[in-house]
Formats: structure tokens, sequence, C-alpha cells
């Protein structure tokens, strides 16, 4: 069992190491690809299918036009959503009540609010924050939860309660909860700190 546990994590290791590259759309597909092959040999392992499904929704996220339009983009972004969240059902069959992964399932919630901002506002946008809520109260040092509750608050217009310096309280303690978070495997999720980083440069 061991022999195979090796074999996997020598498997899985290259690909997560891809994780906080700028990937292309096309890049994070095929990553998802991967990871979901990986995740259908080994059958009990959840950490494939949630990569394979962060890696999805990363992509649809890339996808979508940056020119701030509030229109229709659902053909864009349901695609993506409804592949993301196929995988991640998956992950959760294997592992409940996971923080990991009801921030993938935020992820998808607001990239499928962003398919249509106006219309789907008070539904995805509902269910992102409710995920988010429940990933932070099954570990409230996730570092991933900040992330994500910081990226909405610096890229949410201030009249509909976005906030820059909140935001980078946000990132900061990210920032500090990475010095902390040891994954205890190797394949445990550990991505982030690239866009930490990211963040924290546009204060200067």
């Amino acid at each position: 069992a061991f022999a195979q546990n090796d074999k996997y994590t020598n498997a899985m290791l290259p690909k997560i190491a891809l994780l906080d590259s700028n990937n292309s759309v096309d890049e994070w597909k095929s990553l998802s690809n991967a990871f979901e092959r990986i995740a259908d040999a080994e059958k009990t392992k959840w950490e494939p299918y949630y990569y394979a499904s962060f890696c999805m929704v990363t992509a649809g996220s890339r996808a979508m036009p940056t020119d701030g339009s509030m229109g229709d983009n659902t053909k864009i972004s349901d695609p993506y959503a409804d592949k993301a969240e196929q995988l991640l059902d998956k992950a959760s069959a294997l592992s409940k009540d996971n923080s990991e992964i009801y921030c993938v399932s935020k992820m998808i919630h607001s990239l499928r609010m962003r398919g249509n901002p106006m219309a789907r506002y008070m539904t995805e946008g509902a269910k992102a924050s409710e995920a988010l809520e429940k990933a932070k109260k099954l570990n409230p040092y996730n570092p991933r939860v900040y992330i994500l509750e910081g990226e909405d608050k610096y890229y949410t217009p201030e009249q509909y309660g976005g906030d820059k310096d909140e935001a980078k309280k946000l990132f900061e303690k990210a920032k500090d909860l990475f010095s902390i978070d040891k994954a205890i495997t190797p394949t445990e999720p550990q991505w982030g700190q690239g866009l930490v980083w990211y963040f924290l440069s546009q204060y200067k």
C-alpha cells in the first residue's frame, strides 16, 4: 500500500506545483483533466477531484471577459461551473465537512454569479457567501478562506460593499496563516501564497 501511495504522490506533486502558476485557460483545463484522470484511477482520494474542480473553475474565471461587463455571459461561465461542480461533488462524497472543498464551492458559485451578476447576485452570490462561511467555520485557520474573502472585498465596487483597506487586512491574515499552515501530507491543498503576494504588492 505504501508503494501505491508513493506512486500516487509522485503523480500528484508535479501537477500541484503548477497551481500557483499564471496558467492560460487551456493550461488550467488540461491540468484539470490530468487531475481527473488520477482521481478516476484512484477512486478513493478526494484531493485529485478537488484539484480537478479547482483548475476547472479557475479556467472559467480566466475565460470570462475582463471589461467589467455586467451583461449575460452565462454561455461562458456555466459550462465551466457545471463541470467543476460535478468534480467537486465527487470530492465531497469522499471527504465530508472539508473546509477546502467549501472554498472551491464558493469559487464555483462566484463564477456562476459573474455569468450574470444582475440576475444572480441574490441567488449565487448568497450561496457563495454561505459556502465561504462554512469553510471558515470548519477551519478558521485556513488561509484560502481569507484569500477568497479578500478578493471579494478587493474587486467589489465600494457602493456594493467593496473595501480595499479591508481586503488588505484579509490578505495579511492569509499571509500570517501560511506561516503556520503546514500540510500533513504533501498532496493536501497549499495553494494561494502567490495570490497573497500579488495582492499585497498592489498596495505598494
